[in-house]
């Protein structure tokens, strides 16, 4: 028994598999472009300090230090630690009707894959803070001697 394909047109299909393929990319092209487009810089989560913490040389003395205005409202530190960052990242805030010191401890979190094992990282501690009237707030880091780990500290608008 023979079976005769030359009825079957190959072409048509390739040429469908193109027309997909080129849809779907124009597709993601324009929802990429939508999306970006509409992320309107807005007030809120937007960071008023940040600063990343993966040089030695940033800190004198052991700690960072550094200065910014804020306005009067309410915020939330925020960390993008890894697993070398320091176990213990103390902070302190001074203004002049503000005041706030936390030693923020690192936890990392198992995750199972089945397959493998990997660890997330955050810190744990007070990460919200109220600030009464517009000042200018003064921020040690200090990362209890262990400068060479890695670590972002935000302080974002809530």
């Amino acid at each position: 028994m023979e079976i005769d394909f030359s009825n079957l047109k190959y072409g048509n299909a390739c040429n469908m598999n193109k027309k997909i393929v080129i849809i779907s990319v124009i597709l993601i092209i324009i929802i990429g472009i939508i999306g970006f487009s509409s992320d309107e810089p807005s007030e809120k989560n937007s960071p008023v300090f940040h600063v990343t913490l993966a040089d030695p040389n940033l800190y004198v003395n052991g700690v960072y230090s550094d200065a910014f205005t804020i306005q009067k409202g309410d915020y939330v530190f925020r960390f993008v630690p890894n697993g070398s960052s320091p176990k213990i990242l103390s902070i302190s805030l001074d203004g002049d009707t503000f005041d706030f010191s936390e030693d923020f401890e690192l936890v990392g979190t198992s995750h199972q894959t089945g397959i493998s094992e990997y660890f997330t990282w955050d810190y744990d501690g007070e990460k919200k803070i109220s600030i009464s009237k517009i000042q200018e707030i003064s921020i040690i880091i200090n990362p209890n001697e262990e400068t060479m780990g890695s670590v972002s500290v935000d302080i974002l608008e809530n």
